[in-house]
């Protein structure tokens, strides 16, 4: 008998591991360099005055994550907020992007930020990438941050400008996208 079979729980963890059943980071695309913004004309969304708008070549699914991001600017930072309600008064990180995404048609229901680990395709977006990491999640449409945390001082659902550094983060983003 191996020794390993002495001991149930760690085979049943080895078996889970060979199968995949584990959410792993080390499969990820991790983010290396720090998330910024620098407005590029038709590639970046515009910020001006906490209201941003989408590059016009910018596909549908991108003008409605935007319009949609806008809509949450000034609403406070809620535990658990736009999980069980879509329209809610406050939103959390997770809430935050969920909304957005719904909005944008692409995806369904809501979801926490560690379920975001699983969420569309590895790697940067060429419109929407979304930065997780245990316990955070934040995206970035169009090249500009919606987050409820990192600098900036503001709580709640807002786009940033500000540099934030992304290291811990894994990188996800919508099919095609």
């Amino acid at each position: 008998m191996l020794p390993v079979m002495r001991f149930p729980g760690v085979l049943a963890i080895l078996l889970l591991l060979a199968a995949g059943g584990l959410v792993s980071c080390s499969n990820q695309v991790k983010a290396r360099k720090p998330v910024s913004y620098r407005f590029e004309h038709g590639r970046t969304a515009l910020l001006k005055n906490g209201v941003a708008y989408a590059p016009r070549n910018a596909p549908l699914a991108v003008k409605r994550a935007i319009a949609a991001g806008n809509r949450l600017q000034g609403r406070p930072y809620k535990w658990g907020g736009g999980h069980s309600r879509h329209h809610d008064s406050g939103y959390d990180c997770s809430g935050t992007v969920s909304y957005v995404l719904r909005e944008a048609g692409l995806l369904r229901g809501s979801l926490t930020s560690n379920d975001y680990f699983r969420y569309g395709k590895k790697g940067e977006g060429r419109w929407i990438t979304i930065y997780m990491r245990k316990g955070h999640v934040f995206v970035t449409v169009a090249g500009l941050r919606l987050d409820t945390g990192g600098p900036g001082a503001r709580t709640g659902p807002r786009w940033k400008p500000e540099t934030r550094q992304s290291h811990g983060h894994v990188m996800r983003h919508p099919r095609g996208l």
